[in-house]
């Protein structure tokens, strides 16, 4: 009988398959070496060591989309200031977009280094609740490239969760990089024996940008991640003169409302195309304290009290 293991790609061959190891979809799989050997897979000994470590880490949300340039820095960061907000909660953003850290600049810590200690790496705060890691930190500067292979970035993320003392927060956002490859597969792996864990899936309004958001979505389904809902982001743009509201990127077969209704995922919201927020990103600065009665400011405040009502019903559930 071939089994296959939990975290295996899409088209996994199977561990007794004569191609175990060696077919295409095996490149990058974390267990790709003890596959093509014949042996039988171990279980990571760093799963527990992760599980430990992020034991008083409540709830984990993973930002997610198939595509790239649909915005998930920037929801990752914005959703973990409006998180933040909440004086009582704390909050961290974990960058694993290894070869485009954005949280960095995104945060206003682009200056920032790492620092270690006895309990391990501890992560820069931006604010007195709110704490960021991102490879970005690690670089001599800005401009360096991360050329990595798959193995050696699923390192760094298992590095990210076993080695970063992260304390005791009630939300971790994970910032992930476009796809759903061995980023994700390893995210997954090691979230998944630390739950609670969802997604958060961001698309924009446009046909090319779901096509790939729909993979996402399956790819949750296929490892069993739940999904908290559909973000669409850059719905329309109003201009600040003339008030005349676009769709810049036009949503010709319904946009995010219709892929909510097509696969039964909740729309947390409908983000509009703001200026000010690529100006708060590239400055590093918080929006959402500037501006506290924008539209988009009250858009992210509703989608972070969209996602404590889904942990909180979570919460009630297990008890």
């Amino acid at each position: 009988m071939t089994t296959t293991p939990h975290n295996a790609p899409e088209h996994c061959p199977g561990t007794n398959s004569e191609d175990a190891g060696k077919a295409d979809a095996c490149a990058g799989c974390p267990n790709q070496q003890v596959c093509a050997s014949g042996e039988p897979a171990a279980p990571d000994p760093d799963l527990l060591v992760v599980k430990e470590r992020l034991a008083a880490v409540k709830n984990k949300v993973l930002v997610l989309s198939g595509k790239g340039g649909v915005g998930k820095s920037t929801v990752s960061a914005m959703l973990g200031r409006a998180l933040a907000l909440d004086d009582s909660k704390e909050v961290g953003i974990l960058d694993i977009d290894i070869c485009g850290p954005s949280q960095p600049r995104v945060m206003g810590a682009a200056e920032e280094k790492v620092h270690s200690s006895g309990a391990g790496w501890s992560p820069v705060y931006v604010s007195d609740n709110l704490a960021v890691m991102s490879i970005g930190f690690l670089l001599n500067s800005a401009d360096d490239a991360v050329i990595w292979r798959g193995p050696k970035k699923n390192g760094m993320i298992k590095q990210f969760l076993r080695d970063v003392d992260w304390g005791a927060l009630d939300y971790l956002v994970v910032d992930t990089p476009p796809g759903t490859s061995d980023e994700h597969l390893s995210i997954v792996q090691y979230l998944s024996a630390a739950p609670p864990v969802a997604a958060v899936v961001v698309t924009t309004p446009q046909e090319v940008a779901l096509l790939d958001v729909r993979k996402e979505i399956t790819f949750c389904k296929k490892v069993n991640i739940p999904i908290i809902g559909i973000v669409e982001n850059m719905t329309t743009f109003v201009c600040p003169k003339c008030k005349t509201e676009t769709a810049i990127f036009p949503a010709t077969t319904g946009g995010g409302t219709k892929l909510a209704l097509d696969t039964g995922v909740p729309l947390l919201g409908r983000l509009p195309l703001d200026p000010r927020v690529a100006q708060a990103c590239d400055e590093g600065t918080n929006l959402l304290t500037q501006e506290p009665d924008a539209a988009i400011t009250q858009a992210y405040k509703d989608i972070a009290k969209k996602i404590m009502a889904f942990y909180e019903g979570q919460s009630q559930d297990t008890t």
